[in-house]
């Protein structure tokens, strides 16, 4: 790529310039986009002589590329074209459901599993009474041996027998249908959230590092609440797919 593939954007009309580190993001993304997953890129001093820039600059492209999850980054080795993201449509069913299905390896690693009383906020959320005794578990999600989510499962009433279960069966939802509770609608809310130093730790990610965070809100057929998750994804690794019909 020559060094006039990235050119300072013209201010007339009504378009504003880019950045100059956009202008270099934008070509990278067209040298990535004739790459395979796995490949690298030319180390930083000889891609920022080819682009025509600082290395202060394109270390910011990089840095922006990396977030979103198109590069990978190795300290001491170079940045490399990162793989596709692997695509979570949100059904009734489980993560392990909805990603086995797509033919891949799906595995849990129990973090943390008690029954605490619920404080004001998570009894809102259960719609049950502050002090309530509810049943939490805290399990780190890895996808083909990648640590890809950590979820945060809180049930209204404590379930004994609840982590053996799901350590067999691998699947929360498959063990409260064991424990016949049936989920029949649930809602979801996205937003961002930066990693914690703890949530970096187990995903394998610095912190700071944007991630997804999904609330999920479990009912079932009459209503009533059965569980509430909060869940944090790598928004480097993951992209979420809604289905709907008119």
């Amino acid at each position: 790529m020559s060094t006039s593939s990235v050119r300072t954007a013209s201010a007339s009309g009504d378009r504003a310039p880019q950045p100059r580190y956009f202008q270099v993001k934008l070509a990278l993304e067209k040298r990535i986009a004739e790459l395979e997953p796995g490949m690298s890129l030319p180390p930083e001093r000889k891609l920022a002589t080819e682009l025509g820039t600082s290395r202060t600059t394109l270390r910011r492209a990089l840095a922006e590329l990396t977030a979103e999850g198109i590069l990978s980054s190795t300290q001491g080795s170079g940045n490399y074209v990162a793989p596709s993201k692997l695509v979570h449509v949100r059904q009734l069913t489980s993560f392990s459901d909805d990603l086995g299905a797509a033919g891949l390896t799906v595995h849990s690693e129990i973090i943390d599993a008690d029954q605490p009383s619920a404080d004001a906020d998570l009894a809102t959320h259960l719609d049950i009474d502050k002090g309530a005794p509810v049943e939490r578990l805290v399990r780190l999600r890895i996808v083909n041996d990648e640590p890809l989510a950590l979820e945060t499962a809180c049930l209204p009433i404590p379930l004994d027998g609840l982590v053996d279960a799901v350590t067999t069966s691998g699947s929360l939802y498959a063990t409260l249908h064991r424990f016949g509770i049936e989920i029949c609608d649930v809602e979801d809310s996205v937003q961002t959230a930066l990693a914690t130093p703890d949530q970096g730790r187990h995903l394998k990610v610095a912190t700071g590092t944007p991630l997804l965070l999904i609330e999920r809100t479990s009912r079932d057929a009459d209503g009533r609440i059965v569980e509430w998750t909060r869940s944090f994804y790598r928004g480097d690794r993951v992209r979420f797919v809604a289905r709907g019909t008119l």
